[in-house]
């Protein structure tokens, strides 16, 4: 194998054994590996690929290792970083789909979970520092960006919120620099397909078209995510809510992108060929999305509207991850155990060079010790 291919396999790999916490905090992992560690590209660029990122449908860290395994390897390092943080919450959420219709319940991971979440929010907030550094350029930049971070606590749509900071920063910066250039980078392809929901017998190929079309047109967070499943799957009568909660909870406990909920939910309706079907037809887009998307990122940057554009959304993008920051903590750090996590985890990630990887494990060793073993 090509040595950068390995690279990108081994790296996406190792993130997605370790990869919990939702997309600010797999994107905050993967600054420290890819930044801070290997120094693959700028940081600037990674803030770029970011803003992008968070505008095309799919799962947003699912997507950036895409981009950054196109960065080292090309488009073979697309696909290969893309499988390779897959594949393991593919493989654990399998196996415990297996578990679940052999034996009706799912294990007891609550103890680890508990650790993990304020482990993680050190980790988010050390990536936010530097990127902010490098997505603070001007006042007005600041300005943007808690005007983004205020809507994004009042509840608005994040994509919303992060197109209006980049049409708005846009026409600001132009109109001041009051220099004209011709738009010359290329939008990427939306794709629209018009699937119908299926209510017969659930073979592997309808289960695909089903989790292509959530794939496609998947904004947003594990919420949204339920709610398109629950559209096409529980009012259609092919899985009860009960059997879509535990597969939701699936996805949020186990590492790597929530989406591996769909390898949960195809096992469940199809057996093992269910499985990668509706797997595969969730993260197919993506993968599409980014091959269309990436070779436009350089040009954009070049053109000084849409670098205007970049610079905005990034910016927002970054005001977004403070949002998520800041709710994660009001609902995590409620009780002595979680607050003494995250003061642990905190002191780790900025005052030692250990792995966010090792922050992780620490605080599911943590968890696991002050709930099940302390008195």
């Amino acid at each position: 194998m090509n040595p950068k291919l390995k690279e990108v396999a081994l790296v996406f790999f190792k993130l997605g054994c370790f990869a919990f916490g939702g997309p600010a905090a797999h994107i905050a992992m993967m600054e420290d590996e890819i930044i801070e560690k290997r120094k693959w590209m700028t940081r600037d660029y990674f803030l770029d690929l970011i803003g992008t990122t968070n505008l095309i449908p799919g799962p947003n860290s699912t997507e950036m290792t895409m981009h950054c395994g196109f960065e080292r390897a090309g488009k073979s390092g697309l696909f290969v970083a893309g499988i390779a943080f897959i594949f393991p919450a593919t493989i654990i959420t399998a196996l415990l789909a297996y578990l679940y219709v052999k034996y009706g319940q799912l294990p007891e991971v609550e103890p680890f979970i508990y650790g993990i979440k304020p482990a993680v929010l050190a980790i988010i907030a050390s990536a936010i520092l530097k990127l902010s550094k490098k997505a603070i350029k001007s006042i007005e930049l600041i300005i943007l960006g808690l005007l983004v971070l205020s809507a994004s606590l009042l509840g608005i749509n994040e994509v919303i919120a992060l197109l209006f900071a980049g049409v708005v920063g846009m026409l600001y910066f132009y109109l001041k620099s009051k220099t004209a250039t011709h738009l010359n980078s290329i939008s990427p392809i939306l794709m629209c397909l018009g699937i119908n929901s299926i209510v017969a017998k659930v073979s592997a190929g309808k289960l695909f078209l089903i989790f292509l079309k959530v794939g496609a047109i998947l904004y947003g967070s594990g919420y949204v995510l339920f709610a398109y499943l629950d559209a096409e799957l529980v009012t259609t009568g092919l899985l009860s809510r009960a059997e879509l909660i535990d597969a939701i909870a699936i996805g949020q406990f186990t590492p790597g992108p929530v989406l591996s909920t769909s390898t949960f939910i195809g096992y469940q309706l199809s057996g093992f060929t269910g499985a990668l079907a509706a797997t595969t037809g969730i993260f197919l887009p993506s993968f599409l999305f980014v091959l269309l998307l990436n070779p436009f990122i350089p040009r954009m940057r070049k053109s000084i509207i849409l670098r205007y554009f970049l610079d905005s959304v990034n910016v927002a993008a970054v005001a977004v991850m403070i949002a998520v920051l800041l709710i994660m903590a009001k609902e995590t750090l409620i009780e002595w155990q979680s607050i003494v996590i995250a003061l642990i985890a905190i002191f780790i990630t900025f005052k030692t060079t250990i792995s966010t990887i090792w922050t992780i494990v620490i605080g599911a060793v943590l968890g696991y010790i002050l709930i099940t073993l302390a008195p």
